[in-house]
């Protein structure tokens, strides 16, 4: 197939009409097909039904720090699950705070934290006027919910191979004191599936921020999510912020949400231990202690980290045909005629792709017309504006292969409708 950017108009238009017949025949046949979040399908899903039998009648439902997990108590987690995602992330037990089912809660209630009772001896967030926070982008669309939510006023800040662009944040938080954060995926990225590189996680450990309270949000969501033998490798940001004693700038988040049970899964928080006590400060009032039965099943079923690690093999082995079959539609469908370019990632829940700039609209919405339901063109960016309207958000995990691979080819077939589109 040749580059539709030199094909002549009268080949172009017999391509479209082409394109256009199997577009209708798509889209007699009543699709419903969904590739819009990033969801666990049932697949992956039953991997873990072996949890739900964990804790039984018979069961004791003692841990070392609590007589009955299921009485009151325990603000901070059971201890033994304090440990396990100590493990997983890299820090100590005392740093780590155990919660709900949602990572994303979390993030809210750090954020409302923030707001109502600041950090760093400043004043509240909400007593400072306008504040700022950066955002890397394309990025993932509910970090920019929360700020929004928030009244928070959102600086996009372009995404590189090795992270965000390091020179942009390290000028803008030097010079801007109501700049007070900064939203990160370290980790195979939402929704570009880049990992930060060393030099980046260590200039992120060195900010020197002219706010005293400026704080990095790092949702360390896929940390374990890999998909084939060449697994990124992530520098331990708590590591980093020691030797630049900078303990108190970082907040680390992760769940299970994506390794057992999205709805009742366990999430968790890594910080310095003056960051806790802020946070202790809202808790106290917000819960007298979260699903501590949840964490004992969890600690129960998985016993330590290498439990979880086995248990991610599991997940690999149902994601990793999906993703691959997500690139090579790619790599056959779009890349001679030059309509697309696309991240190739190891690992995470999504592989982003750039169509023809002025066209992410208008692919999205050729899809929808045939039955195939992506992410919302400009979600992966502040205020859902893409200055491009290029970036479209691929979710391969959710749908049956053989309905991932129908959606894959109409969605070829519309990047390549809407390219022909804006050159004739």
């Amino acid at each position: 197939m040749s580059n539709y950017s030199t094909m002549e108009k009268t080949a172009l238009k017999a391509e479209y009409d082409s394109l256009k017949a199997s577009f209708e025949a798509y889209k007699a046949q009543g699709l419903k097909l969904n590739m819009a979040r990033g969801k666990p399908g049932s697949e992956q899903l039953n991997i873990s039904n072996d949890m739900l039998t964990v804790l039984t009648a018979d069961t004791d439902y003692s841990s070392p720090d609590c007589p009955d997990c299921r009485n009151y108590g325990n603000l901070t987690g059971l201890e033994s699950a304090q440990k396990l995602f100590a493990d997983i992330l890299g820090v100590e037990p005392k740093n780590v705070f155990v919660g709900g089912n949602s990572s994303l809660n979390m993030m809210f209630d750090t954020i409302a934290c923030m707001m109502e009772l600041g950090c760093s001896g400043e004043k509240p967030w909400r007593e400072q006027g306008k504040i700022k926070f950066l955002c890397p982008a394309p990025g993932y669309d509910r970090h920019f919910g929360v700020t929004g939510y928030f009244g928070i006023e959102m600086i996009t800040v372009p995404m590189t191979e090795n992270g965000p662009d390091m020179d942009m944040v390290e000028k803008l938080v030097s010079e801007d004191a109501s700049i007070k954060g900064i939203w990160c995926v370290p980790k195979y990225s939402n929704p570009q599936g880049i990992t930060y590189s060393d030099e980046t996680v260590k200039r992120f450990a060195s900010l020197k921020p002219a706010a005293k309270d400026f704080r990095i949000m790092w949702d360390n969501a896929y940390i374990i999510h890999d998909i084939n033998d060449t697994p990124d490798q992530l520098l331990n940001i708590f590591d980093e912020v020691k030797k630049t004693g900078n303990e108190d700038i970082v907040f680390e988040f992760c769940s299970t949400s994506k390794i057992t049970f999205p709805g009742a899964g366990v999430a968790a928080l890594a910080a310095s231990e003056n960051n806790l006590a802020i946070l202790k400060k809202r808790y106290n009032f917000q819960t007298i202690g979260y699903d501590k039965m949840n964490m004992l099943r969890h600690v129960k079923y998985f016993g330590d980290l290498n439990g979880v690690l086995a248990h991610m093999q599991k997940h690999r082995a149902v994601l990793e045909p999906r993703f691959n079959m997500v690139l090579d539609m790619l790599e056959k469908e779009l890349k001679d005629c030059g309509v697309a370019t696309w991240t190739k990632p190891n690992g995470g829940y999504f592989v982003s792709v750039d169509v023809t700039e002025g066209c992410a609209k208008r692919v999205v919405a050729l899809c929808k017309e045939a039955g195939v339901v992506l992410t919302g063109a400009g979600a992966t960016y502040p205020y859902g504006n893409d200055p491009k309207d290029s970036n479209i958000r691929i979710a391969p995990t959710y749908p049956p292969v053989e309905e991932l691979a129908k959606a894959m080819e109409i969605f070829c077939i519309c990047a390549k409708m809407a390219a022909i589109e804006k050159l004739i």
